[in-house]
């Protein structure tokens, strides 16, 4: 990419996300002379990739970031956008009957809120959320059983697949590593999304919790297809143009 004006804001940022997905790295000299700023510039920007997870930094650049990553990590990234996302939904949680939440920290995010549902079963596959339900004041929290990922935090594998398998849920709250409008939502792992599709199959309706900077960033594993979410809700404005490819598809909260 090149350009003979500086590129500014958020089409800076964009610019490096494309940069880094097409070639798995990125070079201060080489990403500062594509988009006409300083490379002092360029190392804040890639700084601000970092704290959201989309990069690792490396001598002279960063590259993507690839893989599972540490719950308490990841949950320090874009709070911000996450409790946006979270009470955006908060008026779909039902009084009665059961949800799930999957092993997300968005949907961490929305059990810290739950404390006022006493009635509702809330099913979760993560060790963190079922915590955070349980601090929430949530009585009837359960967790799955299942393998430990000391990672993600979160519970995998057949046990947790059975379990997750066994419940009917009004709705399933989820995430994801990514998504794209050819594939749906996708995961950084196969156990991960194995469990996820249990949850969902279970599932009346199917949430899917995305901010916005995993918008058309697909993930290693297949997760949740388009044909099983009923609704998309990010922390964008409803009418932001970064939605528009996933209008038609789905429908945006």
């Amino acid at each position: 990419m090149s350009t003979t004006s500086s590129v500014h804001g958020e089409q800076r940022r964009q610019a490096l996300v494309e940069m880094l997905e097409a070639a798995g790295s990125v070079q201060l000299a080489e990403a500062a002379a594509a988009l006409g700023v300083s490379e002092m510039t360029i190392r804040r920007d890639l700084d601000g990739l970092v704290q959201e997870g989309l990069a690792r930094r490396v001598r002279g650049g960063a590259t993507r970031a690839v893989g599972p990553r540490p719950f308490g990590e990841r949950m320090g990234q874009r709070r911000q956008a996450k409790a946006r996302i979270a009470q955006k939904v908060l008026d779909l949680v039902p009084a009665h009957g059961a949800i799930a939440l999957d092993a997300s920290t968005t949907a961490g995010v929305l059990a810290e809120q739950l404390g006022q549902h006493d009635d509702l079963v809330v099913v979760t596959n993560s060790w963190e959320n079922f915590g955070a339900l349980r601090r929430a004041g949530v009585a009837r929290a359960t967790l799955t059983g299942g393998q430990a990922d000391e990672l993600t935090g979160s519970l995998v594998g057949p046990m947790a697949c059975r379990f997750a398998s066994e419940v009917r849920y009004s709705m399933l709250f989820a995430s994801g590593a990514g998504i794209d409008v050819e594939h749906g939502a996708s995961d950084v792992s196969l156990e991960e999304a194995q469990v996820k599709r249990e949850f969902a199959r279970g599932s009346e309706r199917v949430i899917l919790l995305i901010d916005s900077t995993k918008l058309a960033r697909p993930g290693m594993a297949r997760g949740i297809d388009w044909r099983e979410v009923e609704l998309l809700v990010t922390e964008l404005d409803p009418t932001d143009a970064r939605l528009d490819p996933y209008r038609g598809i789905v429908d945006i909260r």
